[in-house]
């Protein structure tokens, strides 16, 4: 098993792979990839039940990136679990690439939904995981989520389907970095977590927890709680997060919503990185 360190490590890693990409590519979602990096770690190298050899194997726990704008956290993450080549990342954004700018399912066997509508994938989730239930499958569908996502109304849809189907074999996680494309309230304040994050979701009938999406003691240890409780409730987690994070001058900055980093930014952030290793 890997150790939490090892984790943190990794996960400074996958920073550094998303800024390269975007770098290299000259554009890509850098903050909100930035903002879930631990999330993914967490449940690629240490949650999810998967096989990189075998990436359509059946039982394996299934993964949506309802946020599809920021795959280019998930290709990196996908590079460093065995999926594609850290060379396949220069691909990124390219016609013809398996690495398009939003998850597409029928280019890449690694993904398990194509996704980028935003609000769309949790229904997709919600999906996977009645037809887990009606075949007498033991995987799990983890969903992950944004704030500013939260606002489609499909969400509170999918999320009312899920506790009328009792699936708790389904775990939503929300990356709650308060911040969305042109920031909120013209920049100068966050979304209130109180209308979108664990009060929602306990209103629907979810069982919900709140952590520290940034530090993966707290991740790896409400993962595991999650993973063994079976009550019929589906699940959710409210990862709080800050945008750009790992990089000073990217955090709780919404420009960096959807922007790459010029010469000078990218050895700025490089060497503010090389200090976490």
């Amino acid at each position: 098993m890997i150790s939490i360190e090892q984790l943190k490590l990794t996960a400074t890693v996958l920073r550094k792979r998303i800024l390269s990409t975007a770098y290299y590519k000259k554009q890509g979602h850098v903050g909100g990839s930035l903002s879930c990096a631990d999330i993914l770690v967490s449940l690629f190298f240490h949650q999810l039940s998967i096989d990189p050899s075998c990436p359509k194997w059946e039982d394996r726990d299934r993964f949506v990136l309802s946020k599809g704008h920021t795959a280019l956290g998930l290709y990196a993450t996908l590079a460093l679990r065995g999926y594609i080549s850290e060379e396949e990342l220069k691909t990124f954004d390219q016609y013809e690439s398996r690495l398009q700018a939003h998850p597409d399912m029928t280019k890449l066997d690694a993904l398990d939904m194509s996704t980028g509508s935003l609000g769309q994938g949790l229904s997709a989730a919600v999906g996977m995981a009645i037809g887990a239930k009606r075949l007498k499958k033991d995987f799990r569908v983890y969903c992950l989520i944004g704030d500013g996502e939260s606002q489609e109304g499909q969400i509170w849809e999918a999320a009312n389907i899920a506790e009328k189907y009792k699936l708790d074999n389904l775990i939503v996680i929300m990356d709650q970095n308060g911040l969305q494309q042109y920031g909120w309230k013209n920049g100068k304040e966050r979304m209130d977590p109180e209308r979108y994050g664990k009060r929602k979701f306990d209103s629907f009938g979810f069982e919900t927890w709140e952590v520290d999406g940034h530090s993966m003691e707290d991740l790896i240890a409400v993962l595991t709680e999650v993973k063994g409780s079976v009550n019929g409730r589906p699940k959710a987690i409210i990862a709080n997060t800050t945008k750009g994070k790992g990089v000073r001058f990217m955090e709780n900055n919404y420009v960096w919503h959807s922007k790459a980093p010029n010469d000078e930014e990218y050895q700025m952030a490089l060497t503010e990185l090389e200090g976490e290793d």
